[in-house]
């Protein structure tokens, strides 16, 4: 079957620098696709540079910060572009370790889409606030009750697709731009009739830079996910 892997970017060069050849050679034949929203740090050029040497990296370069969900629903647009059979995206920071790529890849021969899990039997978060470990675990509740999800981690972006159920979702619809974006993808995957398998791993915080979830963007996903969930009621 033919592979993708995806990182949606915003100043992460210092990470994509060591994370890249782990990629390449966690799975030898997937082609892997960044999209860069403009990075100041020079993100898009790093990822150019190695784009020059391996036919496998590919590079789409915005021109300015458009969001994290136009930037995954451009790398949805890639893969179903592109003839991809499995689209498996992930963070750029190292907090979803490449050795689970293999068992998602695996899990989801089985079903529709693969969720790298931390909160299913197994899973587990590592170096995390009481704060924000209860902040997770709230929205992934609120979730669950407003938008009919049966998983348990409906917040992680780190998950294998079946390019062929994304084919099926109108990504036009989309509202969520934060980090809604995940529930949002699960929502509409869920409405053309997903099957969700769930795969345990320990999420560990980013080895460079800084985290770009804050108190806003908090609030700004449970709105997004409250508006989300009066869609359901109303169609």
């Amino acid at each position: 079957m033919k592979k993708l892997i995806t990182l949606c970017t915003y100043n992460e060069r210092e990470n994509l620098a060591e994370l890249i050849p782990v990629l390449l050679q966690t799975d030898q034949e997937a082609d892997l696709l960044v999209v860069d929203d403009n990075s100041p740090d020079g993100t898009s050029d790093l990822i150019a540079s190695l784009a020059a040497d391996h036919s496998r990296i590919h590079l789409i370069r915005r021109p300015q910060k458009l969001g994290l969900g136009t930037a995954t629903t451009a790398a949805f647009a890639f893969g179903l572009q592109n003839n991809y059979d499995l689209l498996l995206n992930l963070d750029a920071d190292f907090s979803h370790p490449p050795d689970v790529i293999p068992k998602l890849f695996a899990a989801v021969q089985n079903c529709d889409i693969a969720i790298a899990s931390r909160y299913v039997q197994g899973g587990g978060v590592l170096g995390w606030s009481l704060g924000r470990k209860l902040m997770s675990q709230l929205i992934n509740i609120w979730a669950r009750l407003m938008l009919g999800l049966r998983v348990r981690d409906t917040s992680g972006s780190f998950r294998c697709y079946r390019v062929a159920t994304l084919q099926k979702v109108d990504w036009s619809l989309a509202i969520a731009q934060g980090f809604a974006i995940p529930e949002e993808i699960l929502f509409r995957c869920r409405r053309v009739g997903a099957q969700m398998q769930e795969v345990p791993y320990y999420f560990d915080d980013r080895r460079h830079g800084v985290t770009k979830i804050n108190l806003q963007e908090s609030y700004r996903a449970v709105r997004d996910i409250m508006r989300l969930g009066l869609s359901r009621i109303v169609n």
